[in-house]
């Protein structure tokens, strides 16, 4: 791949790939566990069992635009704390 900061492969990795995909050569390691798992509105495909989050099925972070997609959210919720930061000083 092009970019390499926007993607890694570990194939020496036991678990490679952790997700059953038809291309395993597009299948990005970079975000191996999600930095978004503890953000609700992550945008991925999730389920909560008995109360704890589920991401098995997603395939946002090991995805061509999952770099992308992961940067854009924690950048929204960082500008959303300065919002929230500058209105408690005012």
């Amino acid at each position: 791949m092009k970019n390499s900061y926007r993607f890694f492969q570990n194939k020496e990795c036991e678990y490679f790939p952790c997700h059953k995909v038809k291309n395993e050569e597009s299948f990005n390691c970079l975000f191996c566990y999600c930095p978004l798992y503890f953000h609700d509105s992550c945008g991925g495909n999730c389920c909560y069992v008995e109360g704890i989050k589920d991401c098995s099925s997603c395939m946002v972070p090991h995805s061509e635009n999952g770099y992308d997609h992961i940067v854009g959210k924690i950048m929204d919720h960082n500008n959303l704390l300065r919002r929230k930061e500058q209105k408690s000083k005012e």
